[in-house]
C-alpha cells in the first residue's frame, strides 16, 4: 500500500531474505515446489496452508505481511518474484497486469461471483486474478444480553446512540459504540456502508479518474458520520481515546471488557471474538443500519484475490486449482472463511452465521466492493497517508467540536487534493 519505489530498506531486506528462504524451499527433494505470497497471518495463515495441502504438487507459502504491495515491489527488483499472490486489492492486480507483470489466469468451471466482483480483475479483455476470499464489511455485532432491541435504522441507531451515551455520561452504563480508530481502515469502512446507502451510483462514480470528491454525495455522507460520530459519550473514553484504540481493542470492549454495547465491523470480527471473548453469550449481527425505511442497504464486501506472475512455474495452474468448489472445504470445515465462489452449496458451511452471511452475498443488486481498496496509488489508504488519515483526520475534528460543516469541508478538500496527486479527480 506504500507508493510505488518506497519500499524501505526493512523492506527490501525482508523481501530478499524471503526470496532466498523460497528458493531454498523449492529446490529440495528434486521438485521444485510453488512459491505463494500471501497477505495472511496467524490462523488465517494455517489455514491457508491447509488448503494448499491437498495440491498435487508441493506449494511453500510465505506471509508478505500488511504492506504486501512493498514486499512485491522489492521481490521484483531482486528478480525473485514469487508464483503466485494473494492481494486485498483489486486495484493492485490493474496495475501490476499494466506492467507486464503478471500472467493472464483462468477460472474453472465450478466458479461464479456476485455480479460486479469479476469485472475489478480484468484489464484490456484479459483476467489476471480470481477470488479466494471475501469480507461481509456491513455488520455490527453485539451481546444479546446488552442490546436487546438492536437498531434497525440509521435513525435508530442515532436515537440509540444518544441514549446510551447519556447514560454513559452519568457512569451507569457502557458506551453505546467501540470503534477502532486507529486503524484508518475501519473508518473508511463506515464512510462506505453510508455512502453506498445514500448514493449507490455516486459511490461506484468515486472509482473512475473523473471522480468529483467535493460533490454533494460524499458531503452527505460525511455530514451523516459527523451526526453520529459527534454524539457526546458514544466512544469508550472520548474520541480522543478512540484515536489510540485499535480494531482488536474495539471488538474486546464489546465482548469482553463490556465498555461498549456495539462495534462495527466485519465477518472476521468472529476470530477476534473467539479469542478474547469472556463467558459463554455468543455475539449477534445485525447489516449495518439504512437510512431507507426497510433498514437494509447496500452490502459491502472486501476480498483478496490470487494472481500469477509471469515467468513463474505452476502459478497459472496454482490459481486456477484454488477456484475449484471443493479446494477451500478444509478451511470452511475449520469455520472463519466465507467464499466469494456462489457455487459453493450453502451447506459446506459448518458455521451457521457465514452461511447466512454468504447468502446475503448472493442476492442480486446489493453488493458493491470496498471502495478504499478500488482507489489508485497512495490515495487508497495506509497508516497515516491516504484516505486512511483523512479519514481518521475527519473523526478527530467531529469528535473534538469542530463543526460538521467546517469539518466535511476539511475533509472534502483534503480528498480531493489526494484524489488529484494519485492521476484523478477533483
Amino acid at each position: 500500500m506504500t507508493p510505488a519505489g518506497r519500499a524501505t530498506r526493512r523492506t527490501l531486506l525482508r523481501a530478499a531474505a524471503a526470496g532466498a528462504a523460497a528458493t531454498a524451499a523449492g529446490c529440495t527433494g528434486g521438485t521444485r515446489s510453488v512459491q505463494v505470497a500471501v497477505v495472511w497471518s496467524g490462523s488465517e495463515l494455517d489455514r491457508f496452508r491447509q488448503v494448499v495441502a491437498g495440491y498435487p504438487d508441493p506449494v511453500h507459502v510465505v506471509s508478505a505481511g500488511n504492506d504486501i504491495d512493498a514486499f512485491l515491489r522489492a521481490r521484483h527488483l531482486a528478480g525473485t518474484s514469487p508464483d503466485v499472490a494473494i492481494l486485498s486489492r483489486p486495484g493492485l492486480v490493474t496495475e501490476y497486469a499494466l506492467r507486464d507483470w503478471l500472467s493472464p489466469v483462468r477460472a474453472s468451471p465450478e466458479y461464479a461471483v456476485p455480479t460486479g466482483l469479476s469485472d475489478l480483475l480484468v484489464t484490456e479483455e484479459q483476467r489476471y486474478g480470481v477470488w479466494v476470499k471475501a469480507a461481509h464489511k456491513s455488520l455490527i455485532w453485539h451481546l444479546p444480553s446488552e442490546l436487546r432491541t438492536p437498531p434497525r435504522t440509521w435513525d435508530e441507531l442515532v436515537a440509540l446512540t444518544r441514549q446510551l451515551g447519556a447514560i454513559a455520561r452519568r457512569g451507569s452504563g457502557p458506551a453505546p459504540l467501540a470503534i477502532g480508530a486507529a486503524d484508518g481502515w475501519v473508518l473508511t469502512d463506515w464512510f462506505e456502508n453510508v455512502l453506498a446507502d445514500l448514493a449507490p451510483n455516486s459511490y461506484d462514480a468515486l472509482t473512475r479518474r473523473d471522480a468529483d470528491w467535493q460533490g454533494r454525495p460524499v458531503r452527505d455522507a460525511l455530514d451523516r458520520l459527523a451526526e453520529l460520530w459527534s454524539i457526546d459519550g458514544a466512544f469508550p473514553g472520548g474520541g480522543r481515546r478512540a484515536l489510540l484504540t485499535q480494531y482488536e481493542e474495539s471488538v474486546i470492549q464489546v465482548v469482553h471488557s463490556h465498555r461498549a454495547v456495539m462495534v462495527f465491523e466485519a465477518d472476521f470480527t468472529a476470530e477476534v471474538v473467539g479469542t478474547f471473548r469472556r463467558g459463554s453469550e455468543e455475539p449477534a449481527t445485525i447489516r449495518f443500519p439504512s437510512a431507507r425505511p426497510s433498514g437494509t442497504g447496500p452490502l459491502i464486501v472486501g476480498g483478496d484475490v490470487a494472481v500469477a506472475f509471469a515467468g513463474g512455474q505452476g502459478g497459472v495452474e496454482l490459481v486456477e486449482w484454488l477456484t475449484r468448489a471443493d479446494s477451500f472445504r478444509p478451511w470452511l470445515r475449520a469455520g472463519g472463511y466465507l467464499s466469494p465462489n456462489t457455487r459453493i452449496p450453502l451447506d459446506d458451511y459448518a458455521d451457521p452465521v457465514r452461511r447466512r452471511l454468504a447468502e446475503e452475498m448472493r442476492a442480486p443488486g446489493t453488493l458493491r466492493f470496498d471502495l478504499s481498496d478500488q482507489l489508485p496509488g497512495p490515495f487508497t489508504g495506509s497508516d497515516g497517508v491516504g484516505i486512511w488519515r483523512i479519514m481518521q483526520d475527519f473523526f478527530a475534528d467531529v469528535t473534538d467540536g469542530v463543526p460538521a460543516a467546517e469539518a466535511v469541508r476539511r475533509a472534502t478538500g483534503q480528498l480531493a487534493a489526494a484524489a488529484r496527486s494519485a492521476g484523478g479527480g477533483r
